[in-house]
């Protein structure tokens, strides 16, 4: 296996990983957070609700509205934050009754909760850290502590990912600022840039295995996230989102700002095929019944890539940013590729059921009995489908309260 690849020419890294976070504190904000109380959201169309007072412990209540008798069985899993509640992983019955809840400290949040399997047992883990930075945790059936994980080389652990393969070792993003001369595009020849790192981790020892840079691979030219006023103010160009694994074992490394999902090579870091954005390399149609946005794109500003299986895939579709709109409502959709005629055709659809758009985060996992269980970012809302698209689950958080990403998982804690 190739260790990692080496960064692009021209971009000097940070020295220390404090340094470099502190550069960056001061002068960029991350969508990492939701936002503060009092503020409206997009596509919800209120206000949060602040938390009741002396609630510094406690979960968001999960209003359940709706549950049809053959939705899926399994615990959810959710990071609930905003509003004044405290953030941490939280697991949910079917009904919204509050299995386990791990408060964190004011300033700190927690994202992409769930089970996995690690050496052969099941284990729980999460991202947890404040600002731009923090760590991977894993923990055992007993809610235990039993390892963690950070990105090497001195780069920020990035909030939006913590998988663990079925070799046992850890894929996860890393964020890093550097450089850039965009002279060609008509930008500045020194603006600060903050470009997007997979990792692949050995969990017992935190030796990276593999690495891939975004500014190795992709040509800034194909963000659609405009340069900021100043060249000294980090332009989030890429803004990494997720890292899968395709059915073969190599890897979807999904670009927010690119409008991209990227089929990476595991073991040299080649890009494979792009899905979407500016160098696709499918023709994007929508199958009878099915529609492309005004952009002509299949997603936009998406996250969550996940293989199906008969080269179809999931993604969770926001249409937003807050401040570009191109679809009236987010969305998961299903896409099919053919791989011999390069043509990847949009074939189903599930739009947000109060028809509501998200300007960040989102999720949509297909369950063990072929659902889709969707949690809807930024918006307060959780969702299953069948297959037909018939909603079978809602529920809902406190307005202004949301969660990155939700799943519907099976949890045996011992004892």
């Amino acid at each position: 296996m190739k260790p990692f690849s080496g960064r692009g020419a021209g971009l000097p890294r940070v020295p220390s990983r404090l340094a470099r976070a502190a550069a960056i504190l001061a002068s960029f904000v991350v969508v990492a957070a939701l936002p503060a109380c009092g503020t409206s959201r997009s596509g919800l169309g209120a206000a949060c609700q602040p938390a009741p007072a002396g609630a510094t412990d406690h979960a968001p209540p999960v209003r359940v509205l709706a549950r049809a008798a053959d939705a899926g069985s399994g615990d959810i899993f959710i990071t609930p934050q905003g509003c004044g509640y405290p953030s941490g992983p939280e697991i949910i019955s079917s009904t919204g009754k509050v299995i386990w809840f791990h408060a964190l400290p004011t300033g700190e949040f927690a994202s992409d909760f769930r089970t996995q399997t690690y050496e052969g047992r099941p284990v729980l883990t999460w991202f947890q850290g404040s600002g731009l930075n923090g760590t991977d945790y894993i923990y055992n059936d007993r809610y235990q502590q039993i390892a963690t994980v950070r990105a090497a080389d001195g780069d920020l652990t990035d909030f939006h990912e913590f998988l663990i393969t079925p070799w046992n070792t850890a894929l996860i993003l890393a964020d890093a600022f550097g450089t850039a001369n965009l002279t060609s595009m008509g930008g500045p020849a020194d603006q600060k840039v903050f470009d997007g790192i997979v990792q692949e981790i050995d969990i017992r020892t935190g030796r990276v295995l593999f690495q891939w840079d975004s500014a190795d691979h992709v040509p800034y030219r194909d963000s659609h996230e405009p340069l900021p006023a100043s060249a000294s103010a980090p332009w989030d160009w890429f803004h990494i989102n997720a890292v899968h694994l395709d059915t073969d074992g190599n890897l979807l490394i999904n670009s927010r700002y690119t409008w991209t999902t990227y089929k990476v090579d595991r073991h040299t870091g080649e890009i494979m095929w792009e899905l979407g954005g500016r160098q696709s390399t499918f023709r994007l149609t929508a199958a009878r019944g099915q529609a492309l946005d005004s952009a002509g794109e299949i997603f936009a500003f998406q996250h969550d890539p996940e293989a199906i299986g008969s080269g179809e895939y999931t993604f969770f579709d926001d249409e937003s940013d807050g401040s570009t709109t191109l679809l009236a409502h987010s969305r998961v959709v299903t896409v099919k590729l053919d791989l011999t005629t390069r043509v990847a055709t949009l074939v189903k659809s599930v739009g947000q059921p109060e028809g509501l758009v998200t300007s960040a985060e989102g999720s949509a996992q297909t369950t063990s009995n072929g659902d889709l269980f969707v949690g809807w970012g930024e918006l307060s809302y959780i969702s299953e489908f069948s297959p037909s698209g018939r909603l079978l689950f809602s529920a809902e958080l406190p307005p202004g309260v949301g969660s990155y990403r939700a799943y519907l998982l099976p949890w045996h804690p011992a004892g």
